[in-house]
């Protein structure tokens, strides 16, 4: 059986060394969520490093490339995002004057 590593053991390896074994387990057990957190907490790791600018800009990179995957290449998978958008507008999207 492996054995879990302990926090110390994990505290005593470089930032690199972490982001290895992170993203080597993450891709071995097909953990979106890993990612998808990652990639939310980008803008805020960048401002509090006092990147601001930077952090707006990837926010607006990611968004350019996320419209580019949900380009579905039919309808019906154009259609089934319907619900996300609606709901996302819904919760969002303050009333217009």
């Amino acid at each position: 059986m492996i054995r879990m590593p302990s926090i110390e053991e994990l505290e005593g390896l470089s930032t690199e060394e972490l982001r290895d074994r992170a993203f080597k387990l993450a891709r071995h057990r097909l953990d979106f969520r890993f990612f998808w957190n990652l990639l939310e907490a980008v803008p805020a790791v960048e401002a509090a490093a006092g990147h601001r600018v930077e952090a707006e800009s990837d926010i607006l990179s990611f968004a350019q490339r996320v419209e580019d995957l949900v380009r579905p290449d039919t309808t019906e998978e154009a259609d089934a995002f319907r619900p996300l958008y609606i709901e996302y507008l819904q919760k969002h999207e303050k009333a217009q004057d």
